[in-house]
């Protein structure tokens, strides 16, 4: 009898993150989150679900510890899943939202090695621990449409992003070689009313040119709630067509 579907979820803890571990609670799923702090009501949600969850309070900071306990909880004697897909969905920006001359060096070296270190690690991880596995296989890294364009004062946040997109297109080369490849993709979920967003909004105009975008965007109406947004990413990840397109954009 086959397990149950398989989804681990990194940045589970607040936002969209949440909002898609809430929408992946099912009894036939088995969801592993990774965030920097647990979350209780989540705890009793797949409870009253009985979806199978494990919350590992993990800053991603700490990439490679993570991507060692993820290799060796997959690896485990007995694990047997239906499928199994891999979201990337942590992220930061700079605590500073200053121009690349005026940064800290740990606050620029903090968001690569969350924002795209990790990422690369642990895709690495699970690809690598789930190779002999005859089930489907995605990973679902979630992207930002900075890292197609640039925007002063956020040179670490669209360089981690551009990253992303750019090694997901090299995985992705990489799995189509193989029988049983991986299906993958780097998806801009579009602009989410979070955590994030109060902070650009926060910023100094003198060192930060676009905020008056950002101030727009929420007087506008034009953010999408973390629900809107994780309900949209869902779908796109059970299309399908997924992985057809290594980079991709819900907006389309």
């Amino acid at each position: 009898m086959a397990g149950p579907h398989l989804y681990i979820l990194t940045g589970a803890s607040r936002g969209m993150g949440l909002a898609m571990a809430e929408q992946l609670l099912a009894s036939d799923h088995a969801l592993l989150c990774i965030s920097r702090k647990t979350n209780d009501s989540l705890a009793a949600q797949a409870a009253q679900a009985h979806c199978r969850l494990e919350q590992w309070p993990l800053d991603l900071e700490h990439s490679r510890e993570a991507a060692a306990m993820l290799r060796q909880w997959l690896g485990r004697p007995g694990a047997s899943y239906a499928s199994a897909t891999l979201i990337n969905n942590a992220g930061a920006i700079p605590q500073r939202i200053t121009p690349l001359d005026e940064a800290d060096a740990d606050d620029l070296a903090r968001v690569l090695r969350v924002d795209l270190e990790a990422p690369m690690l642990l895709c690495s991880a699970f690809l690598q621990a789930s190779a002999d596995w005859q089930v489907p296989r995605k990973i679902l890294n979630i992207s930002s449409g900075l890292g197609r364009r640039p925007m002063a004062a956020q040179a670490a946040y669209c360089a981690a992003k551009a990253g992303m997109d750019h090694f997901t297109r090299c995985l992705a080369l990489e799995q189509a070689l193989k029988p049983e490849g991986a299906r993958v993709c780097s998806l801009a979920p579009g602009v989410i009313d979070t955590d994030m967003q109060v902070q650009l909004r926060s910023a100094d105009a003198a060192g930060f040119p676009d905020l008056g975008r950002f101030l727009k965007l929420k007087a506008g109406g034009q953010l999408s709630s973390p629900t809107e947004a994780a309900a949209s990413v869902l779908a796109y990840l059970n299309r399908p067509d997924f992985g057809s397109e290594p980079v991709a954009d819900v907006r389309g």
